[in-house]
């Protein structure tokens, strides 16, 4: 504190510097903690010292890898899925987000049921159809259907969308379904 003309005044110059100290040391042990997570095996720097931005750089790059190796895993999950699939299995998975939805409707070549009823529920259900494809794959058949919220203050209902939708790839009739 320093006293001019009798009232007691801060030093803000020395306020700040010590700030700013402290934000560096902060700084500086969140790098070294953000630094110990990355396995040893992924490190590409092999300094001594790391600068900070040697860091930030070693972890995005973790960051994107762990990405990647999540889409494999989940591509490899759905092939896994797609293949234990027999010949008269169905498959609705139904992703809903930002008032987006996408439908894939996976069945076997033995399994049949009208493209045009799902689109019809999908529109009942308030979406409008951006863009619908069937692919017949071996002895499977996709079909994928991309749609987005009529209303963005109403919106879709995903879990009512999948369960009709499940209703009539199964055959189960939604008239005596209680």
């Amino acid at each position: 504190m320093v006293y001019v003309c009798g009232k007691k005044t801060t030093n803000w110059k020395v306020e700040r510097k010590t700030v700013e100290k402290n934000r560096r040391i902060h700084m500086k042990t969140l790098c070294f903690k953000l630094s110990s997570i990355i396995p040893k095996e992924h490190k590409t720097i092999h300094k001594t010292v790391l600068t900070q931005q040697d860091c930030f750089d070693e972890a995005a790059s973790y960051i994107q890898k762990l990405g990647e190796n999540i889409e494999k895993l989940k591509q490899r999950k759905q092939m896994q899925s797609m293949r234990s699939l027999g010949q008269d299995d169905v498959v609705v998975e139904v992703r809903y987000e930002d008032l987006n939805l996408e439908v894939v409707v996976v069945s076997g070549v033995r399994k049949r049921f009208m493209f045009h009823e799902l689109i019809n529920v999908l529109e009942e259900e308030g979406a409008e159809i951006v863009s619908a494809s069937v692919v017949a794959v071996g002895d499977k058949i996709f079909h994928t259907i991309h749609s987005q919220a009529i209303s963005s203050r109403i919106g879709l209902e995903p879990t009512s969308v999948s369960r009709r939708l499940k209703e009539l790839v199964n055959g189960v009739d939604p008239e005596f379904h209680i």
